[in-house]
């Protein structure tokens, strides 16, 4: 059903996108016009407090004579009115002393243009016609919107919980649609059914007032001793047109709100009353709320509601040639039956197929003979030894389009021979069924007697290429290959490169790890802790590695571990007091301290201690624990200074340790679960929890907090993760 709605909103915006823009793009510039009518100065007073026979009475001794009167959707009174020096006059005026406010202005020449090209592209009829099935397309797009945005926020109660997309067209998509689809499809149906009144679609209204002959009166009322004037308030009239003459068979014409009345100009008689039929009401209601005429408010809902239109064609478009630019698909050289080698994708959106096509590539670069396909086309494999499955999850836990006949198929097909298998599972740590898929189909085949697992199931966060190559390493030593798989670069924003001197470097440690600190070349230079400076070693321009940084005054620190075959850490290592170092400083801004935080505990092992070590000299208020992972006691060494004044200046509470290569071997998730009662009553209370290091310490901790979240407070983990409370920087 997912794809079924996605691929119906695609298809229905691809259809009418043209026309979408135009009326879009008129639509925006027509709201103005309200809005600029509604601010005039014509209104002194409120319509409720004025009774009709009053402001006849006004005008009456003011004017020689009185054709018409209007209230004006702004609750402007206009009036067509003859003066005493017998010109004919167009005017607003004020209701209780009948003064001139202003002359009725004819309608604008630019405004007129616009509304022609709006109601009918200038095409008449044919026009019409178009605008009133874009409208009704517009209508389809928005209920397919709306069945699209609950399965990606998790349901319809979840509607307004925080969007996860980090990309700005995508998370805008989300944004402006969820608050105005409401708009947007008040929009398409009220032009849909002022379109079918205008070509005759509609029940026909009939309005024939039955008269019978108008008898003569000796006694004469004046108009404003009419009893039905008195009692009308003039926020009820909509328009009141005089009699023609004196003849007694001319007549007031009473326009109100919802009906229609014949009043005998000398009785006062009612001569005739009719209620307004259902349709001439909704054609006027339809009217009001396409146009946004007489409120400001909803002119400019209106505006942006059109503004928006033009966004999500704009973002649409964009994440479709973003999809189809990431998509290649891949040359499939041998059958199912032929493969040693069979490679499941399942996909909603093709961002899963880079993976696996960039995988099927390495396989065949090494002599390996490949099948690939999606995981809905599950079947038998004759010469199959391995089975590789990379899916993505959609909306709540559920099957991407590609898988979503797995299981089914799965129930039903007996392989012929055992296969290894291995799942990959893409989706992000923001929704709370991460993964959840992926999970069921490593589940699915671990509990079949016909597939052996390989390896663990591997969850990648955010389509990290970093995650998804460290999976490959480990693939790689379970099967004996050496697969190099390579990636296709994404596309970066270009930064601005600085020099840096390097004023203090550190022998390598036990864990041929080193502190390094940079002064730049430039004193204004904006950044701060947890950002990332990329380095750029002269031997190899190419290779950009990422450094978090620890903000020292205007220094930056950095701790690198040596790798011998790493070309940045060699580079960084090796380096000399008075060096020059090249680089670029990349705002990570969702790696910053937080100190609107009630509590924070940041969480590294190894190098990623780093950024900590100038966040707490950012510190002033906030309750702060740290909890570090190194191997031994010595590898600790270069920090503990840092540590130990961050504790004399009360800047941070208190530290633990865990170590790896000791009698009493520990690791820091092992910490943060003996100490599960702070973990909980730091996430409850609103404190954060930061992350930095490897992948491996990432998933083994955001494995603990999963379950001291649901053990400890019955929530899951993406609760905190959306409400900012869970910060990573893992590599």
């Amino acid at each position: 059903m997912g794809s079924l709605w996605r691929y119906s909103h695609f298809l229905l915006a691809t259809v009418s996108a043209v026309f979408l823009l135009m009326a879009s793009l008129t639509g925006a510039i027509l709201a103005i016009q309200p809005i600029k009518d509604t601010v005039q100065p014509y209104k002194t007073v409120s319509l409720d407090n004025v009774q009709l026979s009053q402001t006849i009475t006004v005008l009456k001794n003011r004017y020689a004579e009185v054709l018409e009167l209007e209230i004006t959707p702004e609750g402007f009174v206009k009036v067509s009115v003859l003066t005493k020096d017998g010109e004919s006059a167009n005017l607003y005026i004020d209701p209780e002393t009948g003064d001139k406010l202003g002359e009725v202005s004819p309608p604008s020449a630019f405004f007129s243009f616009v509304t022609n090209l709006h109601r009918s592209l200038f095409l008449k009829s044919v026009g019409r016609a178009f605008v009133g099935i874009v409208s009704l397309l517009l209508f389809f797009i928005a209920i397919s919107g709306v069945f699209l945005l609950a399965q990606r926020q998790g349901g319809f109660k979840k509607w307004f919980s925080k969007v996860q997309e980090s990309n700005f067209g995508q998370r805008y998509h989300v944004i402006l649609s969820r608050w105005f689809l409401l708009p947007i499809s008040i929009i398409a149906l009220t032009g849909v059914y002022l379109s079918a009144e205008k070509f005759a679609l509609l029940p026909e209204v009939k309005m024939a007032h039955q008269l019978e002959s108008i008898a003569d009166f000796d006694a004469e009322l004046v108009p404003q001793n009419i009893a039905l004037f008195e009692s009308t308030r003039l926020s009820e009239v909509r328009k009141l047109i005089f009699p023609f003459s004196d003849a007694p068979e001319d007549y007031f014409e009473l326009a109100l709100r919802d009906r229609e009345i014949l009043v005998h100009q000398y009785s006062g008689e009612v001569l005739s009353e009719i209620p307004y039929p259902f349709v001439l009401l909704a054609s006027r209601w339809s009217l009001k709320w396409h146009t946004g005429q007489g409120s400001i408010f909803w002119s400019v809902v209106l505006l942006i509601a059109s503004l928006s239109i033009l966004f999500f064609i704009y973002s649409g478009l964009q994440m479709s040639i973003k999809r189809r630019r990431r998509y290649k698909k891949a040359v499939v050289k041998y059958t199912k039956d032929e493969a040693e080698y069979v490679i499941l994708v399942g996909s909603e959106t093709r961002n899963t197929h880079t993976f696996a096509n960039a995988f099927h590539k390495a396989l065949e670069k090494a002599g390996k003979t490949v099948y690939l396909s999606t995981l809905n086309a599950y079947s038998t494999y004759e010469k199959a030894s391995h089975l590789i499955i990379f899916t993505a999850t959609y909306g709540d836990g559920d099957p991407p389009a590609s898988a979503r006949k797995f299981e089914q198929v799965f129930k039903k097909v007996t392989p012929h021979k055992s296969l290894q298998f291995s799942v990959v599972g893409f989706g992000s740590l923001r929704y709370p069924h991460y993964c959840l898929f992926a999970v069921k189909v490593h589940t699915w085949l671990s509990n079949h007697s016909n597939f052996v697992s390989v390896q663990p199931l591997a969850k990648i966060n955010d389509q990290s290429h970093s995650a998804f190559m460290d999976w490959v390493k480990a693939w790689n030593e379970q099967t004996g290959m050496q697969l190099k798989v390579t990636l296709p670069n994404l596309p970066e924003k270009k930064l601005k490169e600085y020099s840096f001197k390097v004023i203090e470097r550190t022998p390598l440690n036990t864990d041929n790890t080193a502190l390094i600190r940079l002064r730049p070349s430039k004193k204004r230079i904006r950044f701060q802790s947890g950002d990332l400076l990329n380095i750029i070693p002269p031997e190899d321009p190419l290779v950009i590695r990422k450094y978090s940084i620890a903000k020292m005054e205007n220094d930056i620190l950095l701790s690198v571990k040596w790798h011998p075959k790493g070309i940045c850490s060699t580079y960084l290592c090796h380096s000399k007091i008075g060096d020059t170092i090249t680089g670029s400083i990349e705002n990570n801004t969702n790696f910053h301290f937080p100190r609107q935080a009630s509590s924070v505990w940041m969480v590294a092992n190894g190098t990623g201690i780093a950024p900590y070590l100038g966040m707490l000299i950012e510190n002033r208020e906030v309750t702060t624990r740290l909890t570090w992972g190194g191997r031994t006691e010595t590898s600790f060494d270069y920090y503990k200074d840092y540590i130990e004044e961050a504790l004399s200046k009360n800047t941070l509470d208190d530290y633990q340790i865990a170590l790896s290569r000791t009698v009493h071997k520990s690791y820091v998730q092992d910490i943060l679960f003996q100490h599960k009662e702070k973990v909980a009553q730091t996430l409850t209370s609103g404190g954060a929890i930061m992350l930095c290091g490897s992948l491996a310490m990432q998933n083994g901790v955001l494995d603990t907090l999963e379950e001291i979240t649901q053990t400890e407070l019955k929530k899951p983990l993406s609760d905190f993760e959306n409400n900012g409370q869970l910060l990573m920087d893992c590599y």
